[in-house]
């Protein structure tokens, strides 16, 4: 007979059992179960609300039930449903009847959304140090490449020389913001659930602060009827973990593209790489197409909870039950793709030569000869018109401007000198952007301080 059977004349459907049950997935929350079963338990003995032996007697069976778990030497029941009916089941078959008095004082609705905030807790706290081992690598890999030239890019069209660690550390303030946003998440999702009973709290003397306080909760929930119906918690961090990958899938992009035969900026070691079935020849980037992916699975996640949460009536309803799926699933892919790609990044080869070859056409100097006659007092304007014409003038006659002469500079304005060549060499275009933000070597050595100082206020 079910834990709540006692209305009921009939046993439920097999096929109904089977529907219902979560215990196929939320078996992962077996360690949060007991543990807040444990607090909750403590603070019942604590208060008087059952004896003080019981509690004890109840606790000790619960800490060995924890045991033969990590030992897998239990087996779960489908037809008790889910993981709390489950636990609850196993601790009277150890303990005897007295295991019956662990409910007292709360539902499952608040056991349930207690469960999934404990353990969204610990995982945020693993994927933050997963983000930021990723941003330790890409610090290294600035450091590595402060005077490595490259193109920048706007439409994907060359746009102005930069440094591979300007482009590198865009990445870092990415991934900046998503460790905020995990944090933040933490803090929204740090507040203790349990004590709202059903919908309404009890009538028992519950001393929720003592329970916060034994489970490392920051703060309690206080309303109780949005305690058990709230998913926010775990919206919010499929919402950050969206934006994490989001940022993850836009750096596989350019992955894919730079150790491609029509770039050659980088190449892949063979242990992050794969090949063809058929054809020899083939290195294949797969690492960095899966994450890319990967990201639109955990959007589906994002997406398909905050659709199953759009209608729902206070306060608890089983459609709930679906958070779970989607927000494991979502934090599964995301501590897979995270190390991989990290240790992607770790062992892949810069093709420094061939990057400044790229910084070298597509006229990726125009600004810095526009800004050239702007210094000399021409109006940016004109100077913008002045350049223009010289570059179609370069690529009617198969040029760069820094292989044009100086006669052919002063056919167009009277302004430019012999000093024009120094102004637009690549070098020049890089380092005089000494403005905090920019490229300029001296700019990203100070960034880049920054930056070490932030890592370091991390841990």
């Amino acid at each position: 007979m079910k834990l709540w059977g006692g209305r009921f004349e009939k046993t439920t459907n097999v096929m109904v059992d089977d529907f219902n049950s979560s215990i196929r997935f939320d078996k992962r929350l077996y360690k949060q179960d007991i543990t807040g079963s444990i607090a909750h338990v403590t603070m019942l003995g604590k208060q008087g609300i059952i004896p003080m032996d019981d509690a004890d007697v109840i606790k000790s069976g619960l800490k060995e039930l924890l045991i033969d778990i990590d030992n897998n030497k239990v087996a779960f029941d489908i037809e008790a449903e889910d993981i709390h009916m489950n636990i609850e089941k196993l601790l009277i078959e150890k303990i005897g009847i007295v295991g019956k008095k662990l409910h007292t004082g709360r539902s499952r609705n608040d056991q349930v959304t207690l469960d999934m905030r404990m353990y969204l807790k610990e995982e945020i706290i693993e994927i933050k140090a997963m983000v930021i081992d990723l941003m330790n690598t890409l610090l290294t890999i600035a450091k590595n490449n402060l005077d490595t030239i490259m193109p920048g890019y706007t439409h994907l069209q060359k746009a102005q020389p930069i440094t591979f660690a300007h482009h590198i550390m865009a990445y870092f303030e990415m991934l900046k913001r998503d460790v905020g946003r995990l944090n933040d998440t933490y803090k929204r999702t740090n507040h203790l659930p349990l004590g709202a009973g059903a919908l309404a709290t009890t009538t028992y003397p519950l001393d929720r602060d003592y329970v916060a306080k034994l489970l490392d909760f920051g703060d309690i929930c206080i309303n109780s009827i949005d305690a058990v119906s709230d998913r926010d918690y775990c919206i919010e961090l499929l919402n950050t973990l969206s934006m994490l990958m989001m940022h993850l899938s836009r750096f596989s992009e350019e992955v894919i593209l730079w150790c491609s035969n029509e770039f050659q900026f980088i190449e892949l070691d063979d242990s992050y790489s794969t090949g063809s079935s058929i054809m020899p020849q083939k290195k294949n980037p797969d690492i960095a197409e899966l994450v890319r992916g990967k990201t639109g699975r955990v959007f589906g996640s994002h997406l398909g909870l905050l659709t199953t949460m759009k209608s729902l009536p206070l306060a608890y309803n089983k459609d709930m039950q679906e958070d779970k799926e989607a927000t494991f699933d979502a934090i599964d892919t995301v501590k897979m793709c995270l190390p991989i790609f990290n240790d992607m990044l770790k062992t892949l080869k810069v093709n420094k030569q061939n990057m400044y070859n790229g910084a070298g056409g597509g006229f990726t100097n125009a600004t810095d000869a526009a800004d050239y006659l702007v210094k000399k007092n021409v109006p940016f304007r004109d100077a913008h018109e002045i350049i223009g014409k010289l570059v179609l003038y370069c690529v009617t006659n198969n040029k760069n401007l820094e292989e044009l002469s100086l006669e052919e500079y002063k056919n167009v304005s009277p302004y430019f000198e012999d000093d024009i060549y120094n102004a637009i060499s690549l070098e020049t275009c890089v380092n005089k952007r000494n403005v905090i933000g920019g490229p300029s070597k001296e700019m990203m050595n100070k960034v880049i301080s920054i930056n070490e100082n932030y890592l370091n206020s991390l841990s």
